[in-house]
């Protein structure tokens, strides 16, 4: 007898599965994927396996990050003056060589402008291993009395540095009262405005946060409004250029109602002119 050609009914069936895109997949690519993760994640399930690969990861790492191109040396701090620059030098401790992986640029820059003396900060490695520092410091605009002592503030009114003393810094004006910090701008318009006096201003002094007094020498004081101060000084300085005001027993110019200034006497010169008028009395 001849024997049948035809396939037998499982071979015939898997013939068809050959022919499905799926199948083909799986048996080219699924299984071999399975049994070798199945094989990796029993090699890696023993603990000597783990410490193994990790050793070998940290090891590989090592060797990149520690190459001479990506070693940082040395840091170099420009545009600030050398106590700044120690003090950075202090905040940041950094123990060179470092390689530039193990340096997070972003905290360091977070926390040089977190320093008071600082404005603002910028980080960089440049070639040659050097990590650049570039710093803004804040400028002082004005001096901050206050029951605790003197303190250097800039234009928006931040206190950053404390001053031994007011001839330290005698380019600076003096400010003083509540809220006078969160009015620097202004106090800088009020002192260009008092400039025709000279040496003659000791400084402002903010009352209840709402109005300047301009402080002179001799006890004087202009009484400012809350509301346009600068045109309210410029007028006292003209009063002054035209009939010489405050260089009279004047000891208060009062211009908070500005329809109605006032001018107040110094004691002695209420003394003196009450003894004049009562020796006019006397002789009438």
């Amino acid at each position: 007898m001849r024997r049948d050609p035809a396939p037998s009914r499982w071979a015939w069936r898997l013939q068809r599965l050959m022919l499905t895109p799926l199948f083909r997949f799986g048996v080219r690519v699924g299984l071999p994927f399975a049994l070798t993760f199945g094989g990796a994640s029993w090699w890696l399930s023993v603990p000597e396996n783990q410490t193994l690969v990790t050793d070998k990861i940290a090891e590989i790492r090592a060797s990149i990050e520690e190459r001479p191109e990506f070693m940082v040396n040395l840091m170099a701090v420009d545009g600030t003056d050398a106590p700044l620059s120690a003090a950075i030098r202090e905040a940041v401790p950094l123990d060179f060589p470092i390689s530039s992986f193990d340096l997070d640029l972003e905290a360091i820059r977070s926390t040089l402008t977190e320093m008071p003396p600082v404005q603002a900060a910028s980080i960089r490695i440049r070639p040659g291993g050097v990590l650049q520092v570039d710093v803004t410091p804040r400028t002082a605009a004005a001096i901050w009395r206050t029951a605790d002592g003197l303190y250097l503030i800039d234009r928006a009114g931040v206190q950053f540095a404390e001053v031994s003393g007011r001839a330290a810094r005698p380019d600076l004006p003096v400010l003083a009262g509540e809220g006078a910090p969160d009015h620097v701008p202004q106090a800088l318009a009020l002192v260009q405005a008092a400039a025709p006096l000279g040496d003659r201003l000791r400084g402002l002094v903010r009352l209840g946060d709402r109005r300047w007094d301009v402080v002179l020498d001799r006890d004087q004081r202009i009484l400012l409004p809350a509301e346009n101060p600068v045109q309210a000084l410029e007028r006292v300085i003209a009063l002054e250029n035209a009939q010489e005001v405050l260089s009279r027993d004047v000891s208060r110019i009062d211009l908070r109602l500005s329809d109605r200034p006032t001018v107040r006497m110094t004691q002695n010169a209420t003394e003196e002119w009450w003894r004049i008028r009562a020796l006019n009395l006397t002789n009438e």
